[in-house]
Formats: C-alpha cells, structure tokens, sequence
C-alpha cells in the first residue's frame, strides 16, 4: 500500500515536527513600496477605507474596503508584468502546481553587508550548487540578504541618494544563465523588487524581470524570516490572488519545515 502522504504530512503538522513559517511583510499603509522616478508612474499605496464597523451602515459587522496597486509589499510577479513576458500568463493563469515547490536559500548577508550593490553571480550560484546539488526542477530560489532588517523604515528600505536606490540584486549574465539554464520556477528576494536597485541602468534594463518573465518565470518580492530557512529542505507555497488579467498581486508565502532536518 502506498504511504498516506497527505495524513502523514497533516499529522506532522499537528505534532510540529513540520513547522510552518510565514515569509510575508504585513501589509499596511506604512508597508514600503516601490518608487519609480519621473516621468514614470507609480501604483497607489495600500489603503483600507471602512464600510462598516457595528454601526449603522453594518450593525453586525465590520468590512472595509482596500485599495491598493497590485506590486506592493509582498508580491508575486507574473510573465505578463513584463514587455518579454507580456503573450505570457496572468496572474489567474499560472498554473497552481508551479505555486507550490521546493525552495533553495542563498544566503548573502555578509556580501549585502560590506555592499549594498551587492549582485549575485553565476559563481554565486555555482559554490551553492557545489555544496547543496544543482538547483532541482520547480525549485523557488530565495536570496537572503539581511535586507528585511530595514523594513520597518520606506528610506533605509529603498536606500536611495542622488544616484538612485542602492538594493542588492542579480548580475545580467546570472539572471540571463538561471533563466534559461535552470528549471526553476522564480526568484525570491527581501528587497522591494526582484532586481538590484541600480538595475535600471544595466543592459538590458531590469534583467531579472527582462529574462525572468520573458521565460516563464516568476518573481517574489519584500519576503521575510529567509534566516529560517534552511539551505535547502524547505517546501514553499505562495498564494496570490488569482486576479483576471492582473499582472501580479499581494501574496502570502509560507515556507515549511522538517524541524528535525532543519
């Protein structure tokens, strides 16, 4: 008879030898967003605007509006965000199965801190894979720069001056080799989009977004807790909302853990 896989995985669950830890940055209006220069346009900051809270327009009940763009906090990308992506998927069109996969954590914190330009490279990825095994089918590779430190502040999150916003990110030739040269299914960061802050001056510009979802690929942004995770091991689950047409949305990414492998 073939082991019960889903029993087992809910009892393991029950007696926390699975743990289950949430990788989201709450999401208020204080959660730091992307700020694009002029003459660009950016999306409006979360919001909620009260219906009704046990009074007269809802005498049992409180709901609330939201408002909010669909790239703010913690977020899933999907190809058709993208001009190489955009014959591609919609956020209600990615596959489910692709939304669930194993997770691979690089973690960069002691590059990040001595640079915050810091881009990973093909090198980078290559030490990990001589440690852990080649990045597997379906995996999310998740970058863990210490960068969820300055979440609780918009100006040390963005981190910009007169040049630009200094973030850490992935170098064109790497983001161009794990989008085609690797099965993966996306990339997660802690920072406020899937590229380095300086990307809009690489060529070409933004290039994880450029090759990423001009591949079928997908990416995660402003995540949490990554120090929890281990290098490999993890099962990650992201749920965004399956918004027609949306080329990404708000997201609740939860990671789980074997404590005793961890």
């Amino acid at each position: 008879m073939p082991a019960p896989t889903i029993s087992t995985f809910l009892s393991a669950l029950s007696t926390g030898d699975l743990e289950v830890i949430d990788l989201t940055t709450p999401l208020s209006a204080e959660t730091p967003a992307l700020r694009l220069p002029e003459p660009f346009v950016n999306l409006i900051d979360f919001s909620l605007e009260e219906v009704s809270a046990y009074n007269e327009p809802g005498p049992f009940w409180r709901h609330n509006n939201i408002h909010t763009g669909e790239h703010i906090g913690t977020h899933l990308d999907a190809p058709v965000h993208w001009i190489t992506g955009r014959d591609g998927d919609d956020v209600s069109q990615i596959p489910v199965q692709r939304l669930i996969g194993p997770a691979a954590v690089i973690d960069l914190t002691a590059k990040v801190a001595d640079n915050p330009d810091y881009l990973l490279t093909i090198a980078d990825v290559e030490e990990w894979e001589t440690a852990y095994g080649q990045l597997t089918a379906g995996t999310w590779l998740l970058l863990r720069t210490g960068w969820e430190t300055r979440g609780g502040s918009q100006e040390e999150f963005l981190n910009a001056d007169d040049t630009g916003s200094h973030t850490p990110g992935v170098a064109v030739d790497c983001a161009e080799w794990l989008a085609t040269q690797r099965d993966i299914t996306g990339l997660g960061v802690e920072t406020v989009g899937v590229d380095a802050g300086m990307a809009g001056g690489f060529d070409p510009v933004f290039p994880v977004h450029y090759y990423f979802l001009g591949n079928d690929k997908y990416g995660l942004t402003s995540l949490r807790n990554l120090g929890a995770l281990p290098a490999t091991g993890a099962m990650l689950v992201v749920s965004p909302l399956p918004i027609v047409g949306g080329t990404g949305s708000p997201s609740r990414v939860l990671a789980v853990v074997d404590k005793a492998g961890a």
